[in-house]
């Protein structure tokens, strides 16, 4: 494991993903569902996911520049009813950046109540979350006399992959190398190559562009001079001001910056995701964003597979009209808990590995003792793996120092 640890993050998170793959492929072997690998799930996957990252990723931008950001979700909101309106008056392209425009007004305002004035961070975030989806609901009632729904938007559309996932080069059909791997039938390969076709066929532009912004974003952040003054802001303010940084130049783009990301995904929910703006249509995106954002670690890398973890489980649900693939879930469920019980013993923390023990087992009695789930269990066990890993590896988590803590120039 150690040997694991010492990779290149680029090479040692496809290990993790192959890993993962490998339990779903066991786990498919011993029950009676396929839909854990579909290219269906796989699609659905990104699709819910993208929003969560999006949100996620404006969150890191927020809080590694010290401003504690739970208006997300508000952001998001405002990003949605943006976006259907830019979309419906003049275009799908436009709608996404009209959608971002009106998360930087969250944003702003986020930033002006608690750089510019002070106001608790968790105070001006509930403020956002209140009062964004009472301003989309006014706002919907005057432009389309319904406080709830818009008309239908456009979308920017989708593409395939050439080559890999049988899309087109100048109007001339390529090979479908993924599909032709699927179809053999070779155990854990085809399954690799099933959700690598999902991910890869079908998948809206901003799902890439999304997917993009985790190498632009590890370079912002980590190896540029914005990133830097970015990252002394959330860690040693004063120290920064003390060298001349314009620290409250930086916390205002940043949290800025938080409600661009939330807003692109607000409008990816109303353009590409269900169509047409509806009050409620978040599902607490914006939240789960910000879980997303704990979960890796304020790293862009570890935002994006929380995000598609979260995601899945939505995508999962979405077809799973039995119950069967939540239930096999379970075991998914009892295997991790059972590695995470043995990485904890190898560390010495005892009362870690018999608490993952203790959950692990009533996961698998859970199992053994039922053919299906109920629909509410999908619906919390995003929530439940957040806290799960809050329990588990709450030590290993590295947030800003100054995350949350008030700064005035002249502080010292």
């Amino acid at each position: 494991m150690s040997a694991i640890l010492k990779l290149p993050a680029w090479l040692r998170w496809p290990l993790y993903v192959l890993v993962g793959i490998f339990v779903l492929t066991v786990v498919q072997s011993i029950s009676d569902t396929e839909r854990l690998t579909q290219v269906a799930t796989a699609r659905e996957m990104l699709r819910f996911s993208v929003p969560i990252f999006l949100a996620g990723l404006g969150g890191l931008f927020s809080e590694r520049s010290g401003v504690v950001n739970i208006g997300l979700e508000g952001m998001l909101i405002l990003g949605m009813w943006f976006g259907a309106w830019g979309s419906i008056e003049y275009g799908a392209w436009a709608g996404l950046a009209i959608g971002m425009a009106g998360g930087a007004l969250g944003g702003l305002l986020h930033a002006i109540a608690t750089v510019s004035f002070g106001v608790d961070h968790i105070i001006s975030g509930v403020a956002i979350n209140i009062l964004a989806p009472a301003l989309t609901r006014f706002l919907a009632d005057e432009v389309w006399e319904s406080p709830t729904t818009s008309p239908r938007t456009e979308s920017v559309g989708d593409w395939d992959v050439p080559f890999l996932a049988g899309g087109t080069i100048f109007g001339n059909e390529t090979p479908d190398i993924l599909l032709s791997i699927g179809q053999t039938e070779i155990w854990f390969v085809h399954d690799v190559a099933q959700l690598l076709r999902g991910l890869l066929r079908g998948t809206h532009f901003v799902s890439y562009f999304a997917i993009l912004l985790v190498p632009i974003t590890t370079w912002i952040v980590w190896r540029t001079r914005f990133g830097l003054r970015l990252r002394i802001a959330g860690e040693d303010p004063v120290a920064g001001a003390a060298q001349g940084i314009n620290i409250t130049r930086y916390k205002y783009v940043a949290v800025i910056l938080s409600g661009v990301l939330a807003g692109l995904g607000g409008a990816f929910i109303s353009t590409e995701l269900s169509g047409l703006f509806q009050g409620g249509n978040s599902a607490g995106r914006g939240f789960i964003g910000l879980a997303a954002l704990i979960f890796g670690n304020w790293r862009p890398g570890g935002v994006l597979i929380g995000a598609l973890l979260f995601g899945y489980v939505f995508g999962l649900d979405l077809r799973d009209l039995d119950g069967t693939a939540s239930h096999a879930m379970l075991l998914v469920n009892t295997i991790a808990l059972v590695g995470v019980g043995a990485w904890a013993l190898s560390r010495n923390r005892t009362t870690d590995a018999i608490l993952a023990g203790i959950l692990g087992t009533l996961s698998f009695i859970w199992w053994v003792s039922s053919d299906t789930v109920p629909s509410w269990w999908s619906n919390i066990l995003p929530f439940v793996l957040v806290l799960l890993v809050l329990v588990f590896f709450a030590q290993r988590l590295r947030m800003p120092a100054a995350l949350g803590m008030p700064f005035r120039k002249g502080d010292s």
